[in-house]
């Protein structure tokens, strides 16, 4: 039945009950849903009467219940605190946030608030769910913001002022530069219509945290390629804890739903040993964070593999190194180092979660008409519990993959024309029109200055935006990681007027591939070319070509410089070859 999740779905009115109603998917007011909660209300009947049984066994599949507080609540709330002047102002997202969380919600929206905040004690995610979310070309993946509550002060005053601050914030992330930036860049005008939709989230308490075992991003389609896989095998992210990690770029599990017992591409198990990922993010259940209803991480907070060893949440995610042997074992039962490699589900195919995964992937596919991406959360019954896990649906949204035939051989290339070239590409297609280039001075270069290298290069990309001149954009480590000695930390506005982007390594930045979710749907989405480029790979980046170039910008870390006839970049989407030409005469 393909595209049946383009067809509006009923939703019926809010519940107060919430968890005990007989309804999971509810609406409070009558305008539109949003994208997201859109794609969330059409899966949830697929998921249950087309997904194989035979995949499902082991697992309780849903949609966690929510309800979507409809865009005309929006609306009103808007109107009724005069906020659009403001809003559309271009203020600091500072003045923004904090004019949107002195105004007061629609009366009508506070009685239902009020009654839902009564009864559930649980941790909330209060999401964005905009009317332009999740389109195929122009996703606005991670542009609005979600923020997690934990829900469990003892008086309901206090739960109900933290469940209003959150879809505040969220309202007022609508306006923020980086969403405001986003939309420019895709050609919208200068507002959007935000539906908040408040969620159960997937977890359990331990001790002061509240986490999921495991968090993941699945893909239909993959645009790397790593031994025998083709980019139709797919790919998949996996965490411990909430999804962030994988989200924001993130250390995490990356496999091919076509081999997951496939041997893991690390040298050495020193190797593998310092690429595990060895914190998750969390809700923080403890003693409060200070108060910050400005920043969208305010609850939550980083747990440590001892944290989850000692919590018992290990036990599928967590091979064990054994110094005696210098080998992995799989599972906990041994003392040791533990490394998050999955192998007891993915390699002993306990509860068969590759499969359910498989499943899901052809079904959204099939449903969409065009390769996805899920995201979803996962439970395990405690050691003293039998029944299923517990496998929360959180999102699906599809995928724009090019299909232009491009042909490179790297082998024929001519290396004196060549400013860069590599065996790890993304993207598909051929560019001519870029004379442009933006890098990341090697010779200054410094983790520590990675935050202020992003403010120079967000600058120079909306200088270049309004020249309407595309360029290209070379730095080191990962480009959109929210940790900054990861890579250089921008939110994809402050790049989005790049054609084809680099990552490159150094010595001192050797990192491996992106793999943020959000990050990556953009790239896919608006047809960038992405580039991995190793210090010790193969191909050299011709860094003495750029240095001779004149500047037409330069800041102590980042240069500006323009050639005198447009690169070639050229990306063969079926191998992930691609190569940049000094010039594009060279090849014609």
């Amino acid at each position: 039945m393909p595209n049946s999740l383009h067809t509006r779905p009923a939703v019926p009115r809010f519940d107060r009950r919430f968890f005990d109603g007989s309804e999971q998917f509810t609406c409070i007011g009558s305008g539109e849903y949003g994208g997201k909660a859109h794609s969330l209300l059409s899966v949830k009947d697929m998921l249950a009467t087309r997904l194989d049984e035979r995949a499902r066994r082991h697992f309780d599949v849903t949609v966690p219940t929510l309800t979507v507080v409809a865009t005309d609540v929006f609306e009103t709330f808007m109107a009724e605190n005069q906020l659009w002047d403001l809003a559309t102002s271009g203020e600091p997202d500072h003045r923004i946030a904090a004019a949107f969380l002195a105004a007061a919600l629609p009366t009508e929206l506070v009685g239902d608030l009020w009654a839902l905040i009564r009864q559930v004690h649980t941790p909330l995610a209060v999401r964005s769910s905009s009317l332009l979310e999740d389109a195929l070309h122009q996703p606005f993946a991670g542009v609005y913001a979600t923020k997690m509550i934990p829900n469990n002060q003892h008086d309901v005053e206090s739960r109900f002022h933290r469940l209003v601050e959150a879809i505040k914030f969220v309202y007022a992330s609508t306006f923020f530069a980086n969403a405001r930036n986003y939309r420019r860049l895709t050609g919208h005008g200068s507002d959007d219509r935000m539906a908040v939709i408040l969620q159960a989230i997937v977890g359990r308490r331990h001790r002061d945290l509240f986490y999921p075992e495991l968090s993941g991003v699945a893909r239909s389609y993959s645009f790397y390629r790593s031994g025998r896989t083709r980019p139709e095998d797919g790919v998949v992210n996996l965490a411990l804890g909430l999804g962030k990690s994988i989200v924001d770029g993130g250390i995490t599990w990356s496999y091919s739903p076509a081999y997951p017992q496939a041997t893991p591409p690390y040298g050495s198990v020193g190797e593998l040993l310092k690429q595990t990922q060895v914190q998750f993010w969390a809700v923080n259940m403890g003693r409060p964070a200070a108060y910050d209803p400005l920043t969208e991480a305010e609850y939550l907070v980083h747990g440590s593999l001892p944290d989850a060893d000692e919590d018992g949440t290990l036990r599928y995610l967590a091979s064990t190194y054994d110094a005696r042997s210098d080998r992995m074992s799989m599972g906990v039962g041994i003392r040791g180092p533990r490394v998050l490699n999955f192998a007891p589900l993915l390699v002993l195919e306990e509860y068969g979660l590759n499969a359910l995964l498989k499943a899901m992937l052809c079904l959204c596919q099939d449903a969409l008409g065009a390769p996805v991406e899920i995201e979803f959360a996962v439970t395990f019954p405690a050691e003293d519990e039998d029944g299923p896990a517990r496998f929360g649906f959180l999102q699906v949204r599809p995928m724009s993959v090019s299909d232009t035939v491009v042909n490179v051989d790297l082998d024929a290339v001519d290396r004196s024309h060549v400013l860069l070239a590599s065996d790890r590409v993304m993207g598909n297609g051929i560019l001519t029109d870029i004379q442009d280039i933006v890098y990341v001075r090697p010779d200054a270069f410094e983790t520590r200055h990675t935050p202020a290298i992003a403010e120079d290069i967000a600058h120079l990309n909306l200088r270049l935006i309004d020249q309407g001149t595309p360029y290209l954009l070379l730095g080191f480590g990962r480009w959109g990681s929210s940790d900054p000695w990861l890579g250089i930390p921008v939110a994809w506005s402050q790049i989005g007027g790049a054609r084809a982007i680099v990552e490159a390594t150094l010595p001192s930045m050797n990192v491996d591939l992106s793999q943020g979710s959000h990050f990556f749907h953009n790239i896919s989405s608006f047809n960038v070319s992405y580039f991995s480029v190793a210090f010790d790979g193969p191909f050299a980046i011709d860094w003495d070509g750029l240095s001779r170039l004149p500047a037409v910008a330069e800041t102590a870390f980042v240069r500006h410089v323009r050639v005198p006839r447009p690169l070639r970049v050229e990306v063969d989407g079926r191998t992930g070859h691609g190569v940049v030409l000094w010039e594009s005469r060279v090849r014609e």
